[in-house]
């Protein structure tokens, strides 16, 4: 590991002057899970400053606001899956991070470190733009709101500038016909990075129609996306087997249409289609 300059601050206005002064040479390091790895691979990007935000109490917590859910970026993966809020008003949520790395790393790990570091694999952000989830920036020159769904250019990069802090994630309550669900594969049943996941929002009116439905897939397109494609196939319907395979398969082809055909399509193709269909038996 190279040598670099590091700083911890006790506050929002002290991280900030931090990264105004320092700009793309300084690097946030929260729960330090996914930068500490970085930072010891050879041939690595280094950073000459590294800001620890870890001492912001201001960054922590889970909070209700009106009709919203309000988490703060330094929240660990564990205090996201024994919330009693998330537990209620964001199963999927819940589920997502049951299922990142070891008891350490859910510890350690944030969910501000799992949006900011933006790996194709991450199992937060699937169900975060699922539940129509937007991220708050700061910066010493203000604050900025964007639909989480459009924060993202590609695999490891976002809009945030090098000088914005994430303060906040927040998303609306599911409405009370809605429920919720989460699917991911891997190459174990523990200590697994997601090869594919599905984040699935399903909605029904009094009879058993469906009235919303929101397909989130990981690890499948270039960057998070709703699949309105596969969607629209539930919007009107009931609920079945094969209403859900045909949707999977919908969501199958739309990747595919946006990756092409690759040495990995033959075995994702069939079971992005099955993960879609798993989650959606799951909301009922």
């Amino acid at each position: 590991m190279k040598p670099f300059e590091y700083y911890s601050p006790s506050s929002l206005s002290e991280a900030c002057t931090l990264l105004a002064e320092f700009g793309a040479d300084a690097r946030i390091l929260a729960g330090g899970t996914d930068v500490l790895v970085e930072l010891r691979k050879q041939g690595a990007k280094s950073s000459e400053v590294i800001v620890d935000i870890a001492r912001i109490q201001t960054l922590r917590g889970i909070e209700e606001s009106g009709n919203s859910i309000v988490i703060k970026p330094l929240t660990t993966h564990s205090e996201i899956l024994h919330s009693r809020i998330i537990e209620n008003e964001a199963p999927l949520l819940r589920a997502a991070a049951s299922g990142i790395g070891s008891p350490q790393i859910r510890n350690r790990g944030t969910i501000g470190g799992n949006i900011m570091n933006a790996a194709a694999c991450a199992d937060t952000v699937p169900p975060l733009i699922a539940l129509d989830a937007s991220v708050r920036l700061h910066s010493s020159k203000g604050e900025r709101e964007i639909v989480l769904s459009e924060f993202f250019v590609k695999p490891y990069a976002t809009v945030a500038r090098p000088d914005e802090i994430l303060v906040e994630i927040r998303f609306p309550k599911l409405a009370g016909n809605a429920r919720s669900a989460f699917s991911k594969l891997g190459r174990r049943n523990a200590l697994s990075i997601a090869r594919l996941s599905v984040a699935a929002v399903l909605a029904k009116s009094e009879a058993g129609v469906i009235t919303d439905a929101r397909i989130v897939p990981g690890a499948a397109f270039p960057k998070w996306q709703r699949v309105t494609e596969g969607e629209k196939v539930l919007i009107g319907q009931k609920p079945s087997r094969e209403l859900y395979s045909e949707a999977g398969k919908k969501v199958s082809e739309v990747m595919i249409s946006f990756t092409g055909r690759r040495w990995s399509t033959e075995y994702k193709e069939p079971v992005i289609a099955v993960l879609v269909r798993r989650a959606l038996e799951a909301c009922e």
